[in-house]
């Protein structure tokens, strides 16, 4: 049977951070043209005629592709990837894809995401910052079961403190009470409920709003839910683990 990644372009490994045992920061670099895309947009990446979407942390000034990848142990996909060390290559589609983008028409956007699905957002806060845009307003909710898997909270924290007025950041984890969260301090429960608490304390006008939801399909079913009959705009990205 044909490989069907065969005659893709390749991108390079260039950088790789292991978080956890299942969770990992790539940088792949395409070789020869510049890959194009919009903040918020995905890739779709190819190793041994398997291939699985992935959105990109990275911005587009950055010249690199920066994925996220949590491990599925019997996926297609991911177990081969974490076999790849530095210089090994992978093949990446030549567009990218995707319409889970900043909404610019409105000047307040509610992001909701688990471990993963912090993804597009990063990109399109990087890229807002890189840019030097203004008149936008973020409230940015990270959720994840342990304090480690939170991965960005780092950066999301240094950008809320460089743009007090812009940027909002609220991180929590959902199982407080472990011991791998031991020395957490922050906000406690899951992610959705979290923003509920917070999202009538904001008072932002709906017709000025968007609703991101990126992540765990339990947690974007949850916010749709509610946040669709009150009136609020609303999108979604969901993972699919395989």
């Amino acid at each position: 049977m044909a490989n069907p990644t065969a005659n893709l372009p390749i991108a390079t490994l260039i950088g790789r951070t292991d978080i956890t045992e299942d969770l990992m920061v790539v940088k792949i670099r395409p070789d020869g043209a510049s890959f194009d895309f919009k903040p918020g947009q995905y890739c779709t990446l190819g190793k041994d005629g398997i291939e699985r979407a992935y959105s990109i942390a990275s911005a587009p000034h950055e010249g690199y592709l920066e994925l996220f990848i949590e491990l599925v142990p019997d996926g297609a996909l991911t177990p081969k990837l974490w076999n790849l060390k530095l210089g090994d290559s992978v093949s990446v589609r030549p567009r990218a894809k995707g319409i889970f983008t900043m909404n610019s028409k409105v000047h307040n956007h509610v992001m909701i995401g688990t471990v993963t699905g912090i993804v597009p957002y990063i990109s399109i806060l990087r890229s807002y910052v890189h840019d030097n845009r203004q008149g936008h307003t973020f409230y940015v909710f990270l959720g994840a079961s342990y304090q480690d898997e939170l991965t960005y909270d780092k950066e999301l924290q240094l950008l809320s403190e460089q743009y007090p007025e812009s940027i909002y950041f609220i991180p929590t984890v959902s199982r407080p009470e472990e011991e791998r969260n031991s020395e957490w301090t922050g906000v406690k429960g899951r992610v959705n409920a979290i923003y509920e608490s917070y999202i009538d304390k904001l008072d932002l006008p709906k017709e000025d709003t968007f609703i991101y939801t990126c992540g765990h399909p339990g947690m974007i079913e949850d916010v749709k839910s509610k946040a669709i009959p009150k009136g609020w705009n609303f999108i979604e990205e969901r993972f699919w683990k395989e």
